[in-house]
């Protein structure tokens, strides 16, 4: 069960060397063990905390951020003259290592949830004298073959919505999708980078929420019910992302996976999970001896069972001398 929900403690703007500012929090306990959590999209915001609530807050120190150019870290990607060339997998990478270092963290254990698992393991990768474990649900990787997959091979699974956001593209024949999105989205015209926000938020909200909400229960608000440049913010975000193959390379993270492999994981994965299939993670086990995977078979991209397999994952860190490097074992488990 996740635990009563808490405020943080302190919470401040960071400001990085580019000038932009990141907005940071801490809760739980000061002095506890710390847990950074790294939320998806990219552009999602850390939202309104329920992350907060499934770490023990007698435990961790639990720490989150709004990543560049989203939520309250300012500028905002969707503010004039923005410049998107500096809007990186890399630069968020290093945006998350100032951010430990600014409140003095000496190691933490990195958790994050879809795009956030990719930002998480890059993190880990870049940095690995800084993680003491990885805690990861809705697993991505960034590679080239997730993301044709979820701009373009859903299509054959929810044939009507993509033929809404083809057509909404405005595409030339041959011309890629997000190619085209990413013109849209970047348009002059602020009613062609609506409109295009739009079709990419119905288009996410699509296959995103399958197997999410259970039965008899009540969908919470969709990407398409956020203001329209809440909409504009997270669409850009992704679109420009995913574009640019999230700066990863065709393989994503899994090209310096031996730098990880090292450090204790578990992997929380939904099976009716459309949007990122669990072929995803179990690759990633398989070359990740001291990593867990949990399948939770009744669920897709989120949920509550995979909160409480998370909960459970940081029960089980929790556990752990800081300096012991047991492995949570290495056969694959279904919830």
């Amino acid at each position: 069960m996740p635990h009563p929900p808490i405020e943080p403690y302190v919470a401040g703007l960071l400001t990085v060397d580019d000038g932009a500012e990141l907005y940071w929090e801490c809760s739980g306990n000061p002095e506890g063990r710390p847990l950074v959590w790294l939320h998806g999209g990219p552009g999602s915001g850390l939202g309104g905390g329920g992350y907060r609530r499934r770490p023990d807050p007698a435990v961790w120190r639990i720490i989150g951020l709004d990543q560049r150019a989203c939520g309250r870290s300012r500028p905002l990607v969707t503010e004039p003259g923005f410049d998107l060339d500096g809007l990186t997998t890399q630069r968020m990478v290093a945006d998350l290592e100032a951010v430990r270092e600014h409140l003095g963290v000496a190691s933490w254990l990195v958790s994050g949830g879809s795009w956030g698992t990719t930002l998480a393991l890059a993190y880990a990768e870049a940095h690995p004298d800084r993680v003491t474990g990885l805690a990861l649900v809705a697993v991505t990787t960034g590679s080239r073959r997730e993301l044709d997959w979820i701009s373009r091979g859903m299509g054959r699974v929810f044939p009507e919505a993509w033929s809404a956001l083809d057509a909404a593209s405005g595409r030339a024949p041959g011309q890629p999708l997000l190619e085209a999105y990413l013109y849209r989205l970047t348009h002059p015209d602020a009613e062609v980078r609506l409109t295009a926000a739009r079709a990419w938020c119905a288009w996410e909200d699509t296959h995103v929420r399958v197997g999410v909400v259970a039965a008899g229960e009540q969908a919470s608000p969709g990407l398409v019910d956020l203001a329209d440049e809440e909409q504009l913010g997270f669409a850009l975000h992704v679109v420009h992302s995913w574009a640019h193959d999230c700066w990863l390379g065709e393989r994503g993270v899994l090209d310096g996976l031996a730098r990880i492999t090292h450090l204790p994981a578990v992997l929380v994965h939904g099976r009716l999970d459309v949007s990122g299939p669990v072929e995803t993670p179990w690759e990633l086990h398989r070359r990740w001896p001291a990593s867990r995977l949990v399948v939770v078979e009744d669920e897709g991209h989120g949920g509550p069972r995979m909160s409480a397999e998370l909960e459970a994952a940081y029960a089980w860190f929790a556990t752990r001398a800081p300096s012991d490097d047991a492995s949570p074992g290495s056969r694959p488990r279904s919830g």
